[in-house]
């Protein structure tokens, strides 16, 4: 079986919902395949940014797009109820038939900032188990039937639709968010497709691939059906000095996020880069002390090297997504960042994509 090779959108959803409704706009007129709603955190509120929801963003993104698939990419079942997710899952399928995918994980960062991580209270923390539920819980609901499920996270009961109800029936493919191993072995038993986190590289996917195959081998599922995404930080320009500033800028806010909230999880993501908590402490500790400039200029030439960005000139990008592919990678998310970024839509959209998706 071939899998279709994506390209994909990773948009931050903390900046004004106007600029990102013209993004989007710009991205629907390209071949990217989707427009993943990165749902950002109030951890984002030290460096000048603003946490906003992804789900309502979304509902205006479909109503501004006709062509582009629309992801939440990610929503945490910690901050919503898994039957409310799939009510606002409904939603979208309303507004965009045929083109909207939900994309769940356990969000590290937001379990930290709304007390529910290990140590943080008498209650230990299930984030696996609570993925499943989760993912249980929304197919239930959504396929319509009566459902009930009394879990050890999360328990629902909801009646079946009636016939004569006006609503969209079925569920949707849901992408399942994993950095390490027992994420991404349930990914593969109970999901559509792995995503993996920023900062992922072509040496990454070899593993990720395997957890998520060898748990879909356990669940009795076939590996072959199942996708596998990859985050990039990303950014493109007439040269690779102006191509790569955002995504070195964008790679310091995510090692400092490494460093400060998802440790343990990303050891092996950090591992397959090559990266030591020696070389990023130092970006961690400046983001703290002068914000996201000043982290970006603690990222040299050789950390940024090692993040594998899908950056530079359109050729450079071309070859970095083509090293991508070649480690089984079926999906890159570009998570763009850095100045002019409609003129990088359009870069991506019209010297990329063309070259990649041929």
């Amino acid at each position: 079986m071939t899998r279709p090779f994506r390209v994909s959108v990773m948009q931050p959803t903390m900046e004004p919902i106007e600029e990102l409704l013209a993004y989007a706009r710009a991205i629907d007129s390209f071949d990217f395949h989707t427009i993943w709603m990165a749902e950002n955190y109030p951890w984002w509120r030290k460096h000048s940014m603003e946490a906003r929801s992804a789900t309502a963003q979304s509902t205006l993104v479909a109503k501004e797009t006709s062509r582009v698939t629309i992801g939440w990419g990610i929503i945490t079942p910690y901050s919503r109820h898994p039957v409310e997710i799939a009510m606002e899952a409904r939603v979208m399928q309303e507004v965009a038939p045929d083109r909207f995918f939900v994309g769940l994980g356990a969000s590290m960062i937001f379990m930290r900032q709304t007390g529910q991580a290990a140590g943080q209270s008498d209650r230990k923390p299930r984030p696996g188990t609570a993925i499943r539920e989760a993912v249980e819980i929304v197919r239930g609901v959504m396929e319509g039937g009566e459902f009930e499920l009394s879990g050890k996270e999360f328990s629902a009961y909801v009646p079946a639709l009636k016939e004569d109800t006006e609503s969209p029936r079925g569920a949707v493919p849901i992408y399942v968010a994993g950095t390490g191993p027992k994420m991404q072995q349930i990914a593969g038993q109970v999901g559509d497709a792995l995503l993996t986190a920023s900062i992922s590289t072509p040496a990454f996917m070899p593993y990720a691939r395997g957890n998520m195959d060898a748990g879909a081998k356990e669940a009795g599922r076939d590996p072959e059906k199942l996708e596998l995404g990859a985050t990039c930080i990303s950014s493109i320009g007439d040269d690779a000095d102006s191509g790569s500033d955002g995504a070195r800028e964008f790679a310091a806010m995510y090692l400092a996020n490494k460093v400060q909230n998802i440790r343990g999880q990303a050891d092996v993501l950090l591992e397959k880069a090559g990266l030591t908590q020696e070389e990023i402490r130092p970006i961690a500790e400046a983001m703290e002390k002068g914000g996201r400039l000043a982290a970006k200029e603690k990222v040299t030439r050789e950390i940024l090297r090692k993040c594998k960005p899908i950056a530079g000139t359109p050729s450079e990008c071309i070859e970095r997504i083509e090293e991508f592919k070649a480690a089984g990678c079926d999906h890159v998310m570009l998570e763009l960042w850095g100045g002019n970024r409609m003129r990088q839509i359009e870069m991506f959209g019209q010297k990329v994509l063309p070259e990649v998706l041929g």
